[in-house]
Parts: structure tokens; sequence; C-alpha cells
């Protein structure tokens, strides 16, 4: 019933910028904290930035400065925008919405960032 589906990932050169988005359905989208996480090969799962319901945004320091996070409560989205792209930001990014107990997932968009 909750479904996430990331878009906007590719190749990029160091410096450049991707806008990635989630479009949620399912649940009710507005009331609910939302994430981006990161993985990139043979690395855990980590944390990239959050949102909470109320549009404020939070930031690992690794990307702090160069990515926002907003979310757009009339179409159901959050978005990623990175800027000044580094090769240690490649990875396959997936949103996240924990929603009554349940962690859920995104099938995920892949960054690529090299020259």
């Amino acid at each position: 019933q909750v479904q996430l589906v990331e878009s906007g990932g590719g190749l990029v050169q160091p410096g450049g910028s991707l806008r990635l988005s989630c479009a949620a359905s399912g649940f009710t989208f507005n009331t609910y904290y939302m994430r981006w996480y990161r993985q990139a090969p043979g690395k855990q799962r980590d944390l990239v930035a959050g949102i909470t319901s109320g549009g404020s945004p939070h930031y690992e320091p690794a990307v702090e400065g160069r990515f926002t996070i907003t979310r757009d409560h009339f179409k159901n989205t959050v978005d990623l925008q990175m800027d000044n792209l580094k090769p240690e930001d490649t990875g396959v990014y997936y949103c996240n919405v924990n929603v009554r107990g349940t962690f859920y997932w995104g099938q995920g968009t892949q960054v690529t960032v090299s020259s």
C-alpha cells in the first residue's frame, strides 16, 4: 500500500548537480517525517537527510551546505537537490518513511559522480 518511487539519478561530473525526487502514496504523506538514504557499493545504507512534516530539514554533516531536502504537500513528493557533487556521493539513493513502525523504501536511484 505504501509506495515510494525515486527518480532523477544519473551520471554527473564532480561539481555538478542532480535533483532527486520521491513520489509517495498510500499514506498521509503530510504527517510523516521523510528521509533520504544512500548506499555506496560494499557499504551500509546511511542517512543523508530528513525533513519533518512541517518542512524543517536535517542533514548529515557530509552533505550540509551542498544538499537541500524539500517536500511538496500538494504533490506528495520529497526532493533532494544535490549541488557540488563529489565522487564520495556516489551510490544508490533511497527514499524512506516509517509508517506505524514499518520502514518503507523505494526502489532506489543510482547516482554516479565521476569525471
